[in-house]
């Protein structure tokens, strides 16, 4: 039976010898045999009751039975959730119960605190280990390897991905089959991906960068990836030589230009390092590029719409950017108060449109109807403008918007000014409460190692650059910005810290 994502990312792969997984103890599994065990797992699953449709919620470890037991959700045409591993089992519970899920999946370490979410949720509960042990590995090792596909249409959907939930409730957006299917060819004809490449892939799978981007490009073009649990060094190293691509945060390339094993000759065989999920400092760029020879492709997604831009495979990928629309997809710059569209390089809410754009939010018709718009454009809720040649540079997400005395102010504007100071590594800049003016500005600096910045030169950097109003009022210096998993800064973490820091002062 014809299942539109199964078929497109998998089943292609059917019969085929062809390495897929090269995995840190030296195992190779092949396309065919990576097949078989989601052939194993679709049985273990559906044997619990499960039907089409029905949610499978996985909080697991990286390791290549996760990867197959999204392969076989797809196959049985179940809806994958994939939570992040660092979610306690409060956060869990959240989930399961939203999603309605039929089924969690965990690993053997949580299934004491899990299982009382399991069955407040109504949901079945089984043991999936990244060793290849656990209750659902030993009911996949005594099925069958070949397993019926269910039919699956384009519109089905394939996966939930909740939001972080910084600003209230996380929202489960529902993914298409479609959604997936699209971007994935459009990004493996973009970066020019095909059966030759071997992609590390050291990033995590419960987001769209390491399972949607990283893992559908691969599967989509039929290549092979080196699969790391997580970074290690070491090992992305000594995978260097037998890889061709590379898929990161920024915090992967910081790391490499940090030892000096990073060179040309050990980046020799290297086609192509793509990175996202946070702004790339131009300054990593133009370190990056100096010792490999290699410009950082650097691109724009989220969990939403998985990729939406992408700087150029061939042609300028401008630092700071994150290139154009990719084919397929329109982007807009409006004002977020009245919809319209901003005259060219200015400010506005970045709104897109296309076949990877979700179907909405799971339960919340309210929010969904909030977010996307009646002619298919989704409000992305970043602000950015389009430079003078169509590049889209990203000046952050509304909500850190700072509105003081009046006046809209961008932290991105402030940020890049401080990073391109002697002695400052990053920095953040956050609105904090202010009698006066309702919000002031704060900048956070993270000094380079060993360095000193000193805040009265900086704050003379920022007045030779800037209007007055966007001025700090305070520019502190810290050890180092919280990061989520997947290298994002916090700020509302920040603003939360800082709050209290005017309070009462004019």
């Amino acid at each position: 039976m014809a299942n539109h994502l199964f078929d497109a990312l998998f089943g292609q792969h059917s019969g085929k010898g062809t390495a897929f997984l090269h995995l840190p103890d030296g195992r190779i599994i092949t396309h065919d045999a990576f097949l078989r065990r989601a052939a194993r797992l679709a049985h273990a699953i559906t044997q619990t009751g499960l039907r089409p449709g029905d949610r499978v919620a996985a909080q697991i470890e990286k390791s290549a039975d996760a990867l197959a037991l999204y392969a076989a959700c797809a196959q049985a045409g179940l809806v994958f959730l994939p939570l992040n591993t660092a979610y306690t089992a409060s956060e869990v519970r959240y989930f399961a119960e939203d999603s309605g899920a039929a089924l969690l999946v965990c690993g053997a370490a949580a299934e004491t605190a899990l299982a009382p979410v399991a069955q407040a949720a109504g949901a079945g509960l089984a043991v999936l280990n990244a060793d290849g042990t656990g209750s659902l590995a030993e009911a996949a090792d005594a099925a069958p390897d070949t397993f019926a596909t269910v039919a699956r249409g384009a519109d089905d959907l394939a996966a939930f991905l909740y939001t972080s939930g910084t600003t209230g409730r996380s929202k489960g957006a529902m993914l298409s089959h479609e959604n997936l299917v699209s971007n994935a060819r459009t990004l493996a004809a973009h970066w020019r991906f095909s059966a030759d490449d071997v992609l590390i892939h050291a990033l995590p799978i419960f987001h769209t960068h390491g399972l949607f981007v990283a893992s559908n490009v691969s599967l989509v073009a039929g290549g092979a990836m080196i699969f790391h649990p997580r970074f290690d060094l070491d090992a992305i190293m000594a995978a260097l030589p037998d890889a061709s691509a590379m898929m990161g945060v920024p915090t992967f390339y910081t790391r490499l230009l940090d030892d000096p094993r990073l060179d040309r000759a050990a980046t020799a065989h290297m086609r192509v390092f793509i990175s996202g999920s946070a702004p790339l400092l131009a300054e990593t760029h133009a370190r990056f590029e100096d010792r490999t020879g290699h410009r950082i492709l650097e691109r724009y997604g989220m969990t939403e719409t998985n990729m939406n831009t992408s700087n150029p495979y061939d042609g300028e990928r401008r630092a700071g950017t994150v290139g154009f629309a990719l084919p397929g997809v329109e982007l807009r710059i409006a004002d977020p108060e009245t919809g319209a569209d901003v005259p060219a390089g200015d400010v506005g809410q970045i709104e897109v449109r296309g076949p990877n754009v979700f179907k909405g939010y799971w339960n919340m018709p309210e929010k969904t109807a909030a977010e996307l718009r009646d002619n298919g454009f989704f409000i992305t809720g970043d602000l950015g403008r389009l430079d003078a040649d169509g590049y889209l540079q990203i000046v952050g997400r509304d909500k850190d918007l700072i509105i003081s005395g009046g006046y809209n102010i961008y932290p991105k504007e402030i940020e890049l000014v401080l990073d391109d100071q002697p002695g400052v590594l990053e920095s953040a800049v956050i609105g904090v409460p202010h009698r006066d003016f309702g919000e002031t500005v704060l900048a956070l600096v993270v000094p380079d190692k060993g360095a000193a910045p000193d805040p009265d030169a900086l704050m003379r950097a920022v007045a030779a650059a800037l209007a007055r109003y966007k001025h700090p009022r305070q520019i502190l210096t810290i050890d180092a910005l919280p990061r989520n998993t997947m290298g994002k800064v916090q700020k509302n973490v920040l603003r939360a810290d800082y709050a209290q820091l005017f309070e009462g002062r004019g």
